[in-house]
């Protein structure tokens, strides 16, 4: 787009001047000098507005303008206003409506009719007389006249000077309002007043407005002592409001132009024309010329479709039969209809490419082209030539500009999207895959082919054309003065001219490349990359900028994404010109790393190098290099193969194994002589180093172009210096022999290799050294990629080997003879005891082994351990995770048929569990230390819990008063001197504990007890009712045993009432029968929590016997206490009913009423009418006399209680006897 001229196709914008700043804000007039005369300058009398708001205003102008934001409508949605601002001082030259009449005209000035001087139809104008429109009409509009004039002014605050400056300004407006008008043309002014905030201020300012005639909406104040936030803020809704009545000056403009139009009639112009061809404008040409200036002045209001209408209609209009095919090619209106058809043109696709309409923009692009191409064909020059191609490819470069304006966001933030999808209007039709809008990389690269064809028309040029005029006789130029087309391209001789540099088309094509390259690149089209930059590279290198050739070439050969993709020419031919490019460069590791590459048959022989890698660096002035070259950096003419002869070998001993390397070299270049060959191993087989030497002649066999020879290792181990220069090892095995590479030649080493560990092994990689004079190389490569066909070679015959991997042996190992016994296991193990576990290590093979053990437990929780070896040291494991571990436990030298004894020591588990305990002892024979022995033993270990429990807490009466809210003494708050038992409410429990034994042996349990956890203010008391003997108990398995705890808890203060919960423990110590004195073993059985301290009332029931001295039976006395520990008076009715099994004394019906937070008890003497032995229910009922609700009698001691109530036991006479 930068080859058209300036304005004729940037993006409509209403201009806005700013008027009234200082001299270095002010930007240079761009009207012509041929404009300049009858101009009309607009001049304010004030000075320049001064103060440091200034630059802020004008940064923020600059920020705001809209010159470079994207051609697209999502910014356009998002803005208030947009503008393109050009700063002025006090004086501005607006051009001359009207163009003055010419000296030689006999017209009297009152009888002609003049016209602007961008009009046909003035004869100063370069379109007179018949001339359509030109790109100085758009800089009109675009930079000249704006649409609005914002003037500024700075009010004084002198009071002196205050109505003398307001008069000054007010008559100034005055005078720039007449001088608009004056001018013709019709732009507003809108005025803008640095005030600060004295006291009058408001009336001034209306003053000067209503004196001035403006309207509100064209007069804005901003503080003068505004911060940048706070007048950016001012200017944006002053520039908000001005920028509605610059819409509204585009808009009577629009309505002008269609006004003229709808009349119908041509024009006359000021003077008829007397020369050339003595015609005037069409009226088709003025619909034209009408139709064009609507869709710009549509264009400045943002009214796309409107603007697209009006485009499509002038280029319609432009392109038919009564315009266009009736100009003749030798006439510059020939090449001025075309460059309006291309500006048209280009601001439909524009309109598209606004509506998001990809798929209609792109064929609107190929439409223009294709129906220049036809007028071109059929009325000019034809599309055969220099001047088209340069059209193709500045067409091309317009569609990727306007992509790149338009900031597509899937162009932008997708490298996935290398083309648009077409729009819903355009799917119903076929569309074909160029019809889609692809990204501008797409179009810079067809814009290089372009330019490159233009190169190539140019240089089929007659030498005759290409003479400059001076150098050509006059009839010659006559002749030639028309065979080419130059629409917008130099003629012949400044193309390509004889004698001197014409255009650089190599720059143009390398400029589009490179554009290209950046797009392809971002997009990951990683072929295309390549393709592009290697013709960016032979134009590089036809102008001898080798480093840029390197630096261009260098990524996409080392990422060998066409090597890979199987494409061989273009490797061949990126690798010559690179190649040529390291040359001159003096990159020696680059020329080496490539003739490694071209030595590969698979390119075609080059007639003119001389294939030997000992002359690689002939005329390279360079140190000697070190190269690394593997697979990922080149294709290598050395294919290896590497397989081992069976499938299985056994540690101990030696497998047979081939190396095979194949020599794809160009048939007739130099032998390579390989320094050495390593050969790398995933497993326990240590590296193989073959050198080049002599070899033994012997061991070596040659049957047509296979070479087989035997070479043997021996091993070795490497010095400080050999480490770091051959294998970085500790030791490796060494062979020699003859390495050197013939060109269609297999060279195949046979090998027996040593097995010592058992396990997988396979060959992983090959290193392949090439030494000498000029450089050091050193090729790596993977077995896997080596090859896939493996041969078994003989002296007499190959076999194909049928095996998937044949690189890869399993390693057998060795039959183990050290044998690992358990001692003495136990049947179970339990929770809460330390696992003693004994092993004895036999060595039953014929010879002295050291030995190591590593021991594993697996588990959830896996334990820590320690072993006791058998000198009496002792070793602790580590832990990680799920697995605890010890690792390389020395055992020492054990004799032959002698043995080790271990014990391992399992912390003591708090939980049923289960382990897998691992012991693998690795061991080698004196007699063969480097041949690693391994046994190994699996162990299942099950942790049992030795015992179960159930519990069931009971209520008691506690025998202590409850505190009374009425007695201060008795529940006043210990003092810290005098500390004591709490003073609050008390209760009394009894928990019973039913344990079994889950053993599979019987145990002796030693002790009993139970744990609370400390409780914040309760005091906790326990005991067991019944002790057990000092010997402890022997409990069976499967037996239920059971004992008793008396719980006391009292609260420290009466205040905390809220329900609590007690955390139990049931602890039962206990040892195995025979164990050591002492060793006693501790488990601890959670007791679910135990509710206490309730807020309900609660009704207890307690019982005592005693005999009558009157001899009439026993008596027996019921207890009735109820229990209010709430804050509220209760009231409790209670109800005796007589029965035929007893008789007793007391109130058959009362009422008890509690105070909050006490207790009291009602007595019953019961006397039995049944005998002893037997269970009698009393009939008694409480209920809560107000909510009318019975109560729950609790049973104590000595009672029971079921669905019906409680019941009392009556002993038997005998027992009451006793």
């Amino acid at each position: 787009m930068d080859e058209y001229p300036p304005c004729s196709l940037d993006y409509c914008l209403p201009l806005a001047v700013i008027l009234g700043l200082p001299s270095k804000y002010v930007q240079q007039s761009s009207l012509e000098a041929e404009y300049k005369e009858g101009a009309t300058l607009i001049r304010s009398e004030p000075p320049p507005v001064e103060g440091d708001q200034v630059a802020a205003l004008v940064q923020h102008l600059r920020d705001s303008d809209a010159s470079g934001q994207p051609w697209n409508a999502r910014y356009t949605s998002g803005a208030k206003y947009r503008f393109r601002f050009r700063t002025a001082g006090r004086t501005y030259l607006l051009p001359a409506r009207l163009a003055r009449l010419p000296e030689d005209v006999d017209i009297p000035p009152s009888q002609a009719v003049l016209h602007s001087p961008f009009s046909p139809l003035s004869p100063s104008s370069n379109l007179y007389p018949d001339g359509l429109i030109d790109h100085r009409w758009l800089k009109k509009h675009q930079e000249l006249i704006p649409s609005v004039f914002v003037c500024l002014y700075s009010l004084t605050a002198e009071p002196t000077l205050a109505t003398l400056h307001d008069n000054k300004i007010r008559a100034d407006i005055g005078v720039l309002r007449n001088a608009i008008a004056q001018s013709g043309c019709k732009s507003r002014l809108a005025v803008v007043m640095l005030v600060d905030n004295s006291s009058g201020v408001q009336e001034r300012l209306e003053s000067i407005r209503r004196g001035s005639g403006l309207d509100p909406k064209s007069f804005f104040t901003a503080p003068a002592d505004a911060s940048p936030g706070e007048l950016g803020r001012i200017l944006d809704n002053a520039l908000t409001t001005i920028y509605a009545q610059s819409i509204d000056y585009y808009r009577d403009l629009g309505r002008h132009a269609r006004k003229k139009r709808s009349r119908g009639v041509a024009p006359q112009p000021t003077v008829p024309p007397t020369s050339g061809t003595s015609q005037t404008l069409s009226l088709a040409g003025w619909n034209i010329r009408y139709d064009f200036k609507s869709a710009i002045f549509a264009e400045y209001r943002h009214e796309m479709d409107t603007a697209l209408r009006s485009f499509e209609q002038a280029y319609e209009s432009l392109l038919s039969s009564e315009v266009l095919e009736i100009i003749p090619s030798w006439s510059p209106r020939w090449n001025q209809a075309r460059f309006l058809a291309d500006i048209i043109a280009v601001r439909c696709i524009r309109c598209l490419l606004w509506h998001d309409q990809h798929t209609a923009a792109v064929r609107r692009w190929e439409s223009h082209r294709e129906r220049i191409a036809d007028i071109v064909d059929r009325q000019g020059h034809g599309t055969n030539n220099y001047g088209w191609e340069a059209w193709e490819a500045r067409w091309s470069v317009v569609m990727a500009n306007l992509i790149e304006k338009a900031d597509i966001p899937d162009f932008d933030h997708s490298f996935i999207s290398l083309y648009l999808l077409p729009e819903k209007a355009a799917q119903t039709e076929r569309i074909q895959p160029w019809e889609l809008l692809h990204h501008p990389g797409y179009w810079y690269r067809l814009a290089a082919r372009h330019t490159a064809a233009r190169r190539k028309l140019a240089y089929l040029m007659p030498e005759d054309d290409r003479r400059s005029p001076s150098e050509s006789p006059a009839s010659r130029l006559a002749a030639k003065a028309f065979n080419y087309d130059n629409y917008m391209c130099p003629d012949p001789y400044d193309e390509l001219p004889l004698a001197r540099s014409g255009v650089n088309h190599s720059q143009l094509i390398l400029n589009y490349l490179l554009s290209a390259q950046s797009y392809f690149i971002k997009k990951r089209q990683q072929r295309l990359a390549a393709e592009v930059s290697l013709e960016c590279a032979k134009e590089l290198a036809t102008a001898r900028d080798w480093a840029n050739v390197v630096k261009i070439l260098r990524p996409f050969w080392d990422e060998m994404s066409f090597r890979r993709d199987g494409w061989p020419e273009i490797t061949e031919d990126m690798c010559w010109v690179l190649r040529a490019a390291a040359v001159e460069t003096s990159q020696a590791d680059l020329v080496v790393s490539i003739d490694w590459e071209l030595m590969n048959k698979r390119y075609p022989k080059h007639p003119k190098w001389h294939y030997d890698l000992g002359k690689s660096l002939e005329g390279v002035h360079a140190p000697k290099p070190s190269i690394n070259v593997s697979d990922d950096l080149g294709t290598s003419f050395i294919k290896p193969s590497f397989a081992f002869r069976h499938e299985d070998g056994k540690a101990g001993q030696t497998c047979q194994a081939q190396l095979s390397i194949a020599s794809n070299a160009v048939l007739g270049s130099a032998p390579v002589i390989l320094e050495s060959i390593l050969i790398e191993f995933d497993g326990s087989i240590k590296p193989v180093l073959l050198t080049h030497g002599p070899g033994n002649e012997g061991s070596s066999s040659r049957r047509g172009p296979v070479s087989l020879n035997v070479v043997s290792l021996a091993e070795t181990k490497s010095s400080a210096a050999q480490e770091a220069e051959d294998v970085g090892a500790a030791s490796h095995l060494r062979g020699t022999s003859n390495l050197t590479l013939e060109a269609g030649r297999t060279n195949v080493f046979q090998l027996e290799i040593p097995l010592r560990e058992p396990g997988e092994a396979s060959a992983s990689s090959l290193r392949f050294v090439v030494n000498n004079d000029a450089f050091a190389l050193t090729y790596s490569t993977s077995v896997e990629k080596a090859g896939t066909g493996h041969v078994w070679y003989t002296a007499a015959s190959k076999r194909r080997l049928a095996r998937t991997h044949p690189q890869s042996i399993r390693v057998l190992p060795r039959p183990p003879k050290m044998e690992i016994k358990e001692i003495n296991f136990l049947d179970q193990y339990y929770t809460n005891e330390v696992v003693e576990l004994p092993f004895d290590i036999v060595n039953e093979e014929d010879a002295d082994a050291t030995a190591k053990l590593d021991v594993t437990v697996l588990g959830e929780e896996p334990p820590g351990f320690t072993i006791r070896l058998a000198g009496g040291a002792e070793e602790e494991s580590s832990t990680d995770g799920e697995e605890s571990s010890l690792r390389g436990a020395a055992l020492g030298a054990i004799k032959s048929s002698e043995s080790s004894r271990v014990t391992l020591f399992l912390s003591a588990a708090e939980r049923t569990t289960a382990y897998t305990l691992t012991l693998k002892v690795s061991y080698s024979l004196l007699t063969d230390p480097e041949t690693t022995v391994i046994q190994g033993a699996t162990y299942r270990i099950n942790v049992a819990s030795p015992f179960e429990a159930n519990y069931e807490l009971l209520p008691r009466l506690h025998p202590d008063p409850w505190p009374s809210l009425f007695d201060h003494e008795g529940i006043q708050k210990p003092s810290t001197e005098s500390p004591g038992p709490g003073h609050g409410l008390a209760q009394a429990w009894c928990l019973i504990t039913r344990y079994a034994s889950f053993a599979s042996e019987d145990l002796k349990v030693t002790d009993l007890d139970i744990e609370i956890q400390p409780v914040h203010g309760v005091h906790c008391q326990t005991s067991k009712r019944k002790a057990l003997p000092s010997e402890g108990i022997q409990v069976s398995p499967k037996t239920i045993e059971e004992t008793q705890f008396d719980v006391a808890v009292k609260r420290a203060s009466l205040d905390e009432r809220n329900p609590i919960g007690l955390d139990v423990s049931f602890v039962i110590k206990w040892s195995r029968l025979g164990a050591e004195p002492g060793a006693v073993n501790r488990t601890v059985l959670a007791v679910p929590r135990l509710p206490i301290f309730g807020t309900e009332p609660r009704v207890l029931a307690s019982v005592s016997y005693s005999d009558d001295d009157s001899g009439q039976g026993q008596i027996v006395f019921l207890d009735v206490t109820i229990e209010n520990a709430s804050n509220h008076f209760l009231t409790f009715g209670l109800t005796m009913d007589p029965s035929d099994e007893y008789a007793f004394s007391g109130a058959k019906q009362t009422t008890l009423s509690l105070l909050p937070i006490s207790r009291r008890a009602v007595t019953y003497r019961l006397l039995p009418l049944v005998e002893g032995g037997q269970w009698i229910r009393p009939s008694l009922a409480v209920k809560d006399t107000y909510f009318q609700k019975v109560l729950r009698i609790i049973p104590t001691e000595g009672m029971r209680a079921d669905k019906e109530g409680v019941s009392v036991w009556i002993p038997p006479v005998d027992e009451d006897e006793d």
